[in-house]
């Protein structure tokens, strides 16, 4: 399959600029060749004019099968809305659920400009079906806990979850361990999944690490030291963490963090919601970490879109930190792709660049978004919304072309969620 993308606007992340008038040739899951005039041989031509092409985004940290519980349980502090709320809940849900309810999420992150996901669940299997169906890149990283004493039984289905879906579809599935955070994982459970993602894990772990002043006070109290230091400790950081929220990360940890394969995840919305504070981005930055960025689940954000997401990560630190410069727009188009896609470990991916993996995004800028056409690295970010993202490729091939999926039927998967939320709220 090749396709010939002619006279289009791209992104060049590299150079930090907007390209006009380019031909993009994909063949295979490759862009082979960028440039003007190009005549080659493809099986399809598409008209560029008035679009403009981006890498496609990398939604970093999310909960897919989390759809159900959108807009059910608001205003509650993250303690309070995971004791009292979300688990009792998700402890109804079976793997049909899970199914269709991921599948629901991954529709809307594709047609916000998604191309690849990190999600941390349970249930990882049917997870990874609804992304093999639909065509979207997937990280799948199996929630783990210990604090029910269920620790081993986890290991042993994360186990046959790498096992069965570990670079699946040519490497377009990755599997991850993600101990789900220090408060529900025991310090020796902690060491385990560490020592086994060094061993046999490819060297890359997903937690939650420093979302809420209460988890970081926890730990002075139990263990001595705030989240990232304690896990620094139990060898966590010997491996490449994708490390969600940072919202507390601390001054002494970034020293520990900057020369390691640290990635934190801003979830801007998901903080601002649940009042768990506001990430540092800016200091980060200038510590020249790399971040990634991601929605949270569908009950904490309460949606999947990405543009959205760019948008509040674009403008809040500027509030925070009361500097108009902090945090500009091309950093946000960085953690959205690039750097995401380092943080989850995928070479060659994240830029509209030749030998690059064809993940692309393309926007349809005769919309009020992009009108007039100023800068269009400012319009990606500040006044861009879902519904310019005309047509997305993941892995060389439409999965939406022209505001329609591809290979899912969103009227039935919407039905068939309604239909099973009313099931599980009687069970």
């Amino acid at each position: 399959m090749s396709v010939l993308i002619k006279n289009i606007s791209y992104l060049d992340l590299e150079e930090e600029k907007i390209v006009d008038n380019a031909d993009v040739f994909i063949e295979g899951n490759k862009i082979k060749k960028i440039g003007e005039n190009l005549n080659l041989d493809s099986d399809e031509i598409i008209n560029g004019e008035d679009k403009l092409l981006t890498p496609g985004f990398v939604n970093a940290h999310t909960h897919l099968g989390m759809s159900y519980f959108r807009n059910y349980a608001d205003d509650l502090a993250l303690m309070d809305w995971l004791e009292n709320k979300i688990w009792p809940i998700e402890a109804k849900l079976n793997r049909e659920d899970i199914y269709w309810s991921s599948m629901l999420s991954i529709i809307e992150n594709i047609k916000s400009g998604v191309t690849t996901f990190c999600d941390m669940y349970y249930e990882m299997d049917r997870v990874g079906d609804a992304a093999i169906e639909s065509g979207i890149r997937g990280v799948l990283t199996r929630g783990m806990t210990d604090v029910d004493g269920k620790g081993e039984e986890k290991l042993k289905e994360f186990d046959d979850l790498y096992k069965n879906y570990q670079n699946k579809c040519g490497g377009r599935i990755k599997v991850v361990p993600a101990p789900h955070a220090i408060y529900t994982c025991s310090t020796e459970f902690l060491k385990e999944i560490a020592k086994r993602a060094r061993e046999n894990y490819d060297s890359l772990i997903h937690i939650h690490l420093s979302e809420t002043i209460t988890e970081v006070e926890n730990s002075k109290k139990e263990y001595g030291m705030t989240p990232i230091e304690y896990v620094n400790t139990l060898g966590l950081l010997d491996s490449q963490v994708i490390a969600a929220h940072c919202v507390h990360i601390t001054d002494e940890e970034i020293e520990i963090v900057k020369n390691k394969k640290f990635y934190p995840v801003y979830n801007p919305s998901s903080n601002l919601k649940l009042a768990s504070g506001f990430t540092p981005v800016d200091k980060m930055l200038k510590n020249n970490m790399k971040l990634a960025m991601g929605t949270d689940g569908d009950s904490s954000n309460n949606n999947q879109d990405f543009v959205e997401e760019m948008h509040l990560g674009g403008i809040v630190n500027k509030a925070v930190t009361m500097k108009e410069k902090a945090v500009p727009a091309i950093e946000i188009l960085k953690m959205a792709t690039v750097n995401g896609a380092k943080a989850l470990g995928f070479e060659k991916l994240g830029l509209v660049k030749e030998d690059y993996i064809a993940d692309l995004t393309i926007f349809d800028l005769e919309s009020n978004s992009f009108t007039p056409k100023n800068n269009l690295i400012s319009a990606l970010v500040y006044s861009a919304n879902s519904y310019d993202v005309e047509s997305v490729i993941c892995d060389g091939k439409f999965i939406m072309k022209d505001r329609k999926l591809v290979n899912v039927d969103e009227k039935k998967v919407r039905e068939i969620v309604n239909k099973r939320w009313e099931d599980i709220k009687s069970r």
